[in-house]
């Protein structure tokens, strides 16, 4: 092959390594033959493969010598083992533990070609089969270190980058890595910081390609389109999906993605226009499947959307979009125990999905266990340590084992970190009033407040009226009587809460006669400060208007 070029100065180059190395998988059945050697029981072979009678190629391979054809012997009987395995796991998705349906050719295999790898005889895709062998018999270490052989013996097989970034857990792992300097490097570190939600810097390599001359790849601009997604910035997601349909009509790749996107939004029309298309399009293909059970879901017609989750899982096990899918759908039916196996299946797949962890989480918290809850909160929020929603429901956990301080960290966090549900505040309040630190709960309810109205919307859940029920009392508890009657005026907008205000301004109307209190500006502006601080009037700190 030619030489690996380390840098985007040639891309006609880099176009001739693609073209070949496309060639060179196609020819293993990665997707006939021009050797002499053995080339009669590899075009025989190759046909059966192409058919998926992986038993039957393996039968006319067995003795062969070169390395095409004893690469696609031991695939056979790889995928041999696979489909039958695959075949007992789907037909029930029932109550399976891990490991009690497994592959039984995988021993097997791993025992030849550790032979042959400790002689130095497998090339770059045998050493590919050999890391996949391992990761399934859960030999993680040492799959690493045959994934990364393998991609120093053939460096553009995309397919063996994706095995590895699928063991790297973190950074540091990622960093000691000894990977060789190609160009296709620069997409493999792009893909790993956006599954290790460093979305800055994927987004930063990904325009470092555009800029090198791939502003045309539809995959660039799909990853950039996930990397939006991973951050809940759905708006700018949506856009380039927008786009990307655009320039590939008949796309399906990442059309999964671009639903869950569509699902967040309640954009049913559109969600439902995107599933016709597909099916059009193919609907025998995994991500169709998933965008009709997103569909349905929308519709709240779970038990259909589950059916076309299970459909997806049958044409590939290993897609962790639809075991993720599947276990919300089971808990939609409050069918907790097969929604706690949907996520064990996705989290087999893919431990850094936090979307698993934290539905487990969730299960758990229905069953009222919350020592499992905190466990599970706990790796979802290690995979994304800027979630607030993850820190909310660590902070809910804490509380619920009455580790207040805990709590209490969990909730200002989230709130720093940017609350996309605005719900820590008002939690930290409430936690703070049981405690009876009135000044604490007075400075979170206010800046509950500010933030509610700061975002434009009112949200379903808000709960301005409980905010300014406190405060009011607050207020006339330390004789702040203007800001109290301001805080019961404002209690009468709500239904929930205007009879106490109106009791409130009476109470206030009997004494204010008697007693004069200077009060400070309640519409000043908020300062610099964003901690809470104990001991300080929260007058100084907040201003609110609806």
């Amino acid at each position: 092959m030619a030489a690996l070029c380390s840098e985007f100065g040639d891309l006609v180059q880099i176009k001739k390594q693609l073209i070949s190395v496309i060639s060179l998988c196609k020819e293993r059945g990665l997707l006939h033959s021009d050797d002499a050697q053995d080339l009669d029981a590899l075009t025989l072979a190759k046909s059966y493969f192409d058919l998926k009678e992986y038993d039957r190629a393996a039968y006319f391979l067995k003795g062969c010598c070169s390395q095409k054809a004893y690469f696609l012997y031991m695939y056979s009987r790889y995928l041999s083992g696979e489909k039958k395995k695959d075949d007992e796991t789907v037909d029930s998705l029932g109550p399976l533990e891990k490991g009690q349906v497994r592959n039984e050719a995988l021993r097997e295999l791993r025992v030849e070609l550790s032979k042959k790898h400790i002689a130095g005889e497998l090339d770059g895709f045998t050493l590919y089969l050999y890391g996949v062998v391992l990761r399934k018999l859960d030999l993680l270490k040492e799959a690493v270190e045959v994934f990364v052989e393998a991609i120093h013996s053939l460096p553009l097989h995309w397919g063996a980058w994706l095995e590895l970034s699928n063991l790297v857990t973190n950074i540091e792992m990622l960093k000691s890595l000894s990977l060789p300097d190609c160009w296709i490097k620069d997409f493999f570190m792009a893909h790993m910081y956006t599954e290790l939600q460093m979305i800055k810097e994927a987004l930063q390599k990904y325009q470092n390609l555009i800029e090198a001359g791939f502003s045309k790849s539809t995959y660039i601009i799909s990853q950039i389109a996930v990397a939006y997604h991973n951050i809940r910035d759905i708006d700018q997601a949506l856009a380039l999906f927008n786009e990307l349909r655009e320039q590939d009509p008949y796309r399906i790749d990442n059309m999964d993605t671009f639903s869950n996107l569509l699902y967040v939004k309640s954009m049913k029309p559109e969600l439902s226009y995107l599933a016709h298309n597909l099916v059009e399009i193919d609907k025998y293909r995994v991500e169709t499947c998933c965008v009709i059970g997103n569909y349905y879901s929308l519709r709240s017609q779970h038990e259909k959307a589950a059916l076309y989750f299970q459909r997806a899982l049958k044409l590939n096990p290993r897609c962790l979009g639809a075991w993720t899918l599947m276990g919300h759908e089971y808990m939609e039916m409050k069918n907790t125990s097969a929604a706690i196996q949907a996520y064990r299946h996705a989290i087999e797949v893919n431990k850094r999905d936090y979307r698993a962890w934290y539905g487990l989480g969730q299960t758990y918290e229905i069953l009222k266990m919350p020592f499992y809850c905190l466990y599970y909160y706990r790796k979802a929020h290690q995979l994304r340590p800027n979630d607030s929603r993850m820190l909310v429901a660590l902070g809910e956990s804490y509380e619920k084992l009455s580790q207040q301080v805990e709590a209490k960290k969990c909730y200002w966090r989230a709130y720093s970190v940017g609350d996309v549900e605005k719900m820590a505040l008002l939690k930290l309040a409430k936690l703070h009033e049981q405690l009876n630190e009135s000044d604490d709960a007075a400075q979170c309810y206010m800046l509950y407040i500010q933030d509610i109205f700061s975002c434009g919307e009112q949200l379903e859940h808000a709960e301005v009226s409980t905010a300014l029920r406190y405060l009011g009392q607050y207020y006339f508890k330390n004789k702040l009587y203007d800001e109290a009657s301001l805080c019961a005026q404002r209690c009468c907008d709500y239904n929930d809460a205007r009879e106490e205000g109106k009791a409130l301004l009476r109470q206030i109307s009997q004494v204010r006669d008697q007693i004069e209190t200077p009060s400070a500006d309640l519409f000043a502006p908020l300062s610099n400060n964003n901690t809470p601080v104990r001991r300080v009037s929260p007058l100084n700190l907040i201003s609110f208007t609806p």
